[in-house]
């Protein structure tokens, strides 16, 4: 089964301080894999998403509880690898890029208006989507309910510890990343990929495997910016704040506002921008305010 990279060759050009000239040297290096995956339910061809190889059982669960197709262990009957086919029809070995779902009692069967008929590419999670409407699905949590309370500081530092746990990315520098945390700041799930919205899912489909959904009482930092998927898969897992280093689109704001999340961006260490539901993040009390 193929790992999180591959190897190959690059030739690296440097400049020397103060000179015109380069030097060149070639070199074995590692990249991040990214390969299509084919998703089955029950059987059928449902979908290809570009991703990183690794915690691929987690990546289909997550996708199926952000398409509204489930919210529980228990309607997720199995997963499994199968073979493909290749472009003559012809029966292929088990290459690891095709997964088959068998749902169970209390499963959402997606419907034809919420069919994918296109490849959705690892830059985007709603690409293959055939109806705005099928965007924003309605979450069985209640996520405005959730009373987690976090100390800003605590929120502050996710960050690097996210990034002090990322393995895949010390050795390419090319993947994204997505942490589940308790409200004390302990690591709960992390995982990488090429991805923002597959390590978003990864995190979703382990919690559902093993029975944690909802995910009450938790924070989801992502290492990118925060946009509508991501807030949508968030929503639909339960987890109550969202907190990105980098900023947040227009919708996302939108909808954490709507569902009473916390939606938190530029989290880099020493400050942070908090959007919607500033009520649960604890700022000290001697924190000078100010408006503008």
């Amino acid at each position: 089964m193929a790992t999180g990279m591959t190897r190959h060759r690059v030739t690296r050009v440097r400049w020397n301080d103060g000179a015109d000239a380069a030097t060149t040297s070639t070199r074995e290096d590692v990249v991040a894999r990214e390969e299509p995956l084919e998703i089955r339910i029950d059987g059928t061809s449902w979908s290809v998403t570009m991703r990183t190889p690794g915690d691929d059982f987690d990546l289909v669960a997550g996708f199926l509880v952000s398409e509204g197709v489930i919210a529980a262990r228990d309607e997720l009957a199995s997963l499994r690898y199968c073979a493909g086919f290749d472009e003559f029809g012809r029966r292929e070995e088990n290459t690891y890029n095709v997964i088959d779902a068998v749902l169970g009692r209390g499963a959402v069967p997606p419907t034809d208006a919420h069919a994918r008929h296109s490849t959705t590419t690892s830059a985007c999670g709603i690409c293959g989507t055939t109806s705005i409407e099928a965007v924003s699905k309605q979450s069985r949590f209640d996520v405005a309910g959730d009373g987690i309370r976090i100390d800003a500081g605590t929120l502050a530092n996710l960050p690097d510890v996210l990034r002090e746990s990322q393995a895949l990315f010390d050795r390419t520098g090319g993947v994204h990343a997505a942490g589940l945390f308790t409200a004390e700041g302990e690591l709960l799930c992390l995982r990488e990929d090429v991805g923002r919205h597959n390590a978003v899912d990864k995190i979703v489909g382990w919690a559902v495997r093993e029975d944690r959904l909802p995910l009450s009482g938790t924070v989801l930092q992502v290492s990118g910016r925060a946009s509508f998927e991501l807030v949508q898969k968030a929503r639909l897992a339960g987890i109550p704040v969202l907190a990105a280093v980098s900023a947040p689109s227009s919708l996302a704001v939108d909808l954490a506002a709507a569902s009473g999340m916390t939606l938190v961006g530029f989290s880099r260490g020493s400050s942070l921008a908090i959007y919607t539901c500033p009520e649960r993040v604890l700022v000290p009390a001697t924190a000078e305010v100010a408006t503008g």
